[in-house]
């Protein structure tokens, strides 16, 4: 984990992921790149691709100058930071950084409970996750000592999974964390323990992994079963596969309940198949 990309929009959310994203640089040596999307009228936009012009240069300097405030905090001294302004739409600017800077990990920020809503139903955060080709970690809070001892990982270990379970447990590695697996039954998926656990083991032998403890969690729906288990269980991050809108879709869109979202106060990351 070498280089971590921060999105900023410079509000207190953004700065909560940022800390997040400090602690993780520290203790993995990591650098950060932190960038402002200008999201410019298109017409300004267009022009400023072409070469500097008054209004862009204004949005700019703008930028720059809040970003100095923010390199001034306690909690990014002794971490590398470098800084960029885009001005395209903010997930083509992050897929253009993640591919020239060969970024390892997005650390991004979400509004609390109606946030994450958001997050995941048609806003420019839903759309980093959909599109980023590498490991999206989400932050909803502040928080000052970032400890993940337990991250439980949700699956139904199916093959495709394989690469993306990897780096959820290489994540859970070098944050130090114990990896949880999760199986939800459901009414219309059920599997019977004995047959869970088959599964479960099958899938960490495909993928050579000696350690991770396994769960079997029932309840109505994936989603239900997920955020409840994580809940019950005190689990500090939730991990899950997508491979773009039929993964979101699949885990929050529309079919959780707005109570069961608002129950999800916890970071999230989402690893692409």
């Amino acid at each position: 984990m070498d280089r971590i990309l921060v999105p900023t929009d410079f509000s207190p959310q953004a700065e909560n992921a940022l800390k997040v994203a400090a602690q993780i640089a520290k203790r993995n040596s990591s650098e950060i790149y932190l960038e402002h999307s200008l999201n410019l009228p298109t017409h300004i936009n267009e022009t400023a691709k072409r070469g500097p012009m008054p209004e862009s240069l204004a949005f700019v300097k703008l930028a720059e100058e809040k970003f100095e405030e923010i390199l001034k905090k306690p909690y990014l001294a002794e971490v590398a930071v470098k800084t960029a302004v885009g001005h395209s739409e903010i997930y083509e600017d992050i897929n253009q950084t993640v591919k020239e800077k060969d970024i390892n990990l997005i650390v991004m920020g979400s509004h609390g409970a109606s946030g994450f809503k958001q997050m995941f139903i048609g806003s420019n955060a839903e759309k980093v996750v959909r599109t980023a080709s590498i490991p999206v970690l989400v932050i909803k809070n502040e928080h000052p000592n970032f400890e993940v001892n337990d991250f439980v990982y949700a699956s139904d270990f199916s093959d495709e999974n394989i690469p993306s379970f990897k780096k959820a447990r290489d994540f859970a590695e070098a944050i130090g964390a114990t990896l949880n697996l999760l199986h939800v039954n459901t009414p219309s998926g059920f599997k019977t323990s004995e047959d869970a656990n088959k599964l479960m083991h099958q899938f960490l032998n495909k993928t050579k992994t000696n350690s991770a403890e396994l769960h079997i969690y029932n309840d109505l729906s994936v989603e239900k079963g997920i955020l409840n288990f994580a809940k019950n269980n005190k689990m500090q991050l939730i991990g899950m596969s997508t491979h773009g809108r039929k993964g979101l879709a699949h885990f929050f869109n529309g079919s959780i309940s707005e109570d069961l979202v608002n129950h999800a106060n916890m970071p999230v990351i989402t690893f692409k198949i």
